[in-house]
């Protein structure tokens, strides 16, 4: 499978539109009215300042100290990059701030210092700590690092966590765990060999010690070699702490019958032939980024038994912090914690590993394309696993609560549990897992519209995003010279740019369409026209012949011509089974729309279809379905000639004996507000719906548009389903990622008996 790339004008335009930076702060509160102003600011705003000058611990209830982290750098070492200062610093940790949000709905600002001063900085964090509930400190080099995080930690009352230290020992420490269980040996009984002695390195053996590791057993090294008892060059007190008696004195001594390797150093620094020198079943953590000390192809050309894990997303059991600071955080927060001590770090490593022991739900693997289980290929929980947010800060909190380190204990854990589980937003997740799903794919997608800078753009990111092959329909120097404009004139030669005139197969094309439309007034000169001058339907053909595998249109016209365009080749219409389903994606919830392209005014078993079409795709997209027939009325009330085929609808089904809920009709608050539909109790939907089936296309579109412009929701689709082969419609304000979601869905059969 190809490797995503990016270019360093996808990354910068990444990271200038739709706004320069990577998140904006809005009000949690409303703030319309001269009464919300007045509550919000003066003269409201006086009674809870005085509240917590009176009790200092009420700032955790009037204010958003308990949800807030400050991810603070000086930028002295970067990712890779070495110290290329505070400013330049920015948009990782910018990056670090909107982790924190997506993994575990944790608030969090950056906050770059200008000074490689350590009491500077020292001085500056412990200044602002009345801000914030928690302190991530991020790329400060060695040893500065150390002496800044000790400091704090002994001075402030809040968390501080130096995630390139102790966010790598954590999930080290988990697949260390799970790698031993697998080789059957004991962490006390363990040669432990780790090279790097930098912060992460030295934070992983620390970590791995208070687990039980004994202090001879592990044999430390860096550039010059073994760090033994004794030795004088290029020692500090971290390093002296581990030094071990030992008379080996080269990384390739140490290597020697060893059971564990921990690499945080650099590439190709691990041999085969140390590989082959380690005892049985050698566990192997390269962990160098961006190249591992070995890959795992060669650890295993000379160890088929060993166990291998690096940093990196295309190989398996990836090291990954993601895994570890945003839920050490969330359940530090959630017990206004003091500190995030060892205890509940090894209670993250240790959740982790049960929870990679544990059968693996099917949207997991669903969105990975595999089935994963856990064994020598899986032992660290891949970072999707919607479990973590619900399995890792409840331990976490329940260790801190243990060691006496929680303001306020949780009382109610089962409850906390499920308030984690509703907390998280589920679109992420399943347009991840379409994601990945299309990288296993790799589908062959034709982008009709090659005149469209947008299309463009997005069959590049399809190509250079490891989806599979892009054919893009245009005249190669009009496509040339757009691609120049956008700034992407290397991605000239990665397309393959197809159309009438370049094609082979343009009369094989022709006599396909003169065969479906010879009996509807379309004579030779006609076909000739549809199938050379129009893109829709020169891609549509291109589709029918096999010569890809999906496809993708619409961002240029109207969805109603491109679907009858589309009809020219495919029987797509209303009569032929083809229902439009329209996802909407809003402040964490997702609710399918159907049918928003194909039927005028369906009746009730119509109504019915588009039900199950709906269902179909609400099951591909990893939703159990829940179907509400809207309308305005509520079970007959008001009654009206026009809802009442609604409730007809619901009847159909009844008939039909489909293995999905279904309700109505009901008007749309009843539907999706558990507090309205509370007050019917016969109700038979067990929560929410999640699938809109509305009265007819013109209020399905009403619908859409309204809460794309209005309320700045996502919307995905139409996603056009019952046709014989995956085509996507977009819609004409489609944005490059738009373009982009529809070519994935198309890849991933989304809408296809398949899917």
């Amino acid at each position: 499978m190809p490797k995503p790339k990016q270019t360093r004008e996808e990354a910068l335009a990444f990271h200038m539109d739709p706004r320069p930076g990577k998140f904006d702060i809005t009000p949690s509160v409303p703030m319309t009215t001269q009464r919300d102003l007045s509550l919000a600011y003066s003269p409201g705003v006086a009674v809870p300042c005085e509240e917590i000058a009176a009790n200092p611990e009420t700032a955790y209830d009037y204010t958003n100290k308990g949800n807030l982290v400050a991810v603070i750098s000086n930028g002295t070492a970067v990712l890779g990059l070495g110290n290329l200062g505070a400013l330049a610093s920015k948009p990782v940790m910018e990056g670090k701030s909107v982790l924190f949000k997506r993994f575990a709905d944790v608030n969090s600002i950056d906050i770059e210092l200008d000074t490689e001063d350590p009491e500077q900085i020292i001085q500056a964090v412990k200044l602002m700590g009345p801000t914030f509930g928690g302190i991530n400190l991020e790329d400060i080099k060695a040893p500065e690092c150390f002496i800044i995080e000790q400091r704090l930690k002994e001075e402030m009352d809040i968390p501080v966590f130096h995630d390139d230290q102790h966010g790598t020992a954590v999930i080290c420490a988990a697949g260390l765990i799970n790698a031993l269980h697998i080789s059957g040996k004991k962490i006390e009984d363990c040669r432990i060999v780790l090279n790097g002695a930098g912060a992460a390195g030295i934070a992983c053996l620390e970590l791995i010690k208070s687990m039980g590791a004994k202090h001879d057993n592990c044999i430390m090294c860096d550039t010059k070699g073994v760090i033994y008892q004794g030795r004088t060059e290029g020692m500090n007190q971290w390093k002296s702490a581990h030094a071990a008696k030992t008379d080996a004195r080269t990384l390739e001594e140490a290597m020697e019958n060893a059971d564990v390797f921990l690499g945080v150093s650099a590439k190709g620094a691990v041999t085969g032939d140390m590989v082959a020198s380690m005892a049985d079943n050698p566990v192997i953590f390269a962990m160098a980024n961006p190249d591992p000390e070995i890959t795992p192809e060669d650890a295993h050309a000379v160890r088929e038994d060993a166990i291998v894990a690096t940093g990196r997303s295309d190989y398996p059991n990836q090291v990954n912090n993601v895994l570890g600071f945003p839920y050490l955080f969330r359940g530090a927060l959630d017990i206004n914690a003091r500190a995030i001590n060892d205890e509940m770090k090894i209670a993250c490593a240790r959740a982790l590993a049960e929870l990679a022991r544990e059968e693996v739900p099917d949207e997991v693997a669903l969105a990975y394309g595999q089935k994963l289980k856990f064994g020598r290929d899986y032992i660290i929980p891949t970072p999707f696993d919607p479990r973590l947010i619900h399995r890792i800060p409840p331990a976490v909190a329940q260790a801190g609560m243990d060691t006496g380190v929680a303001r306020r204990p949780i009382v109610d854990m089962e409850g906390y549990i499920q308030d984690l589980q509703a907390r998280m937003d589920p679109t992420a997740q399943i347009l991840q897992g379409l994601y990945a799903r299309a990288r296993q794919a790799q589908a062959t997608m034709i982008f009709a519209e090659g005149d469209d800078p947008r299309v463009l753009r997005a069959a590049v990111a399809y190509q250079r995003g490891g989806f599979g092959k892009a054919l893009v329909v245009g005249r190669e120097d009009d496509v040339s010279e757009k691609l120049k404009i956008e700034g992407l004139a290397e991605a000239i030669g990665e397309l393959e740019i197809i159309n009438a005139a370049n094609t082979k197969h343009l009369q094989a094309y022709k006599d396909h369409l003169y065969n479906r439309l010879q009996r509807s007034g379309h004579d030779q000169i006609d076909i000739h026209r549809l199938a050379a001058r129009d893109r829709h339907v020169f891609s549509a053909l291109m589709l029918a012949h096999d010569h890809a595998d999906g496809l993708v249109t619409g961002a240029t016209r109207k969805s109603a011509h491109v679907l009858d365009r589309i009809n020219s080749v495919f029987d797509a219409r209303a009569e032929d089974g083809a229902v439009g389903v329209t996802a909407i994606l809003h402040k964490g919830k997702i609710v399918l729309i159907a049918d928003t392209l194909v039927h005028e005014w369906p009746d009730e078993n119509d109504l019915a279809d588009i039900a199950e079409a709906a269902a179909h795709v609400a099951r591909a997209l990893g939703l159990d379905p829940r179907v509400a027939f809207a309308s305005f009325s509520t079970f007959g009330y008001p009654d009206s000639e026009r809802s009442s085929k609604m409730h007809r609808a619901a009847a159909v089904l009844d008939g039909r004996g489909v293995d999905f809920e279904y309700e109505g009709e009901m008007a749309v608050d009843v539907a999706l507000n558990p507090d309205a539909m509370a007050n019917y109790p016969f109700c038979r939907l067990t929560g929410p719906a999640n699938i809109l089936v509305v009265p007819a296309r013109h209020s399905a579109s009403i619908s859409v548009k309204l809460m794309q412009e209005m309320a700045g929701a996502t919307v995905v689709g139409p996603i056009l389903t019952g046709v014989d082969k995956p085509i996507q419609i977009c819609s004409t304000v489609s944005t490059v990622n738009d373009i982009l979601n529809m070519a994935v869905l198309a890849a991933c059969k989304v809408g296809q008996s398949t899917a």
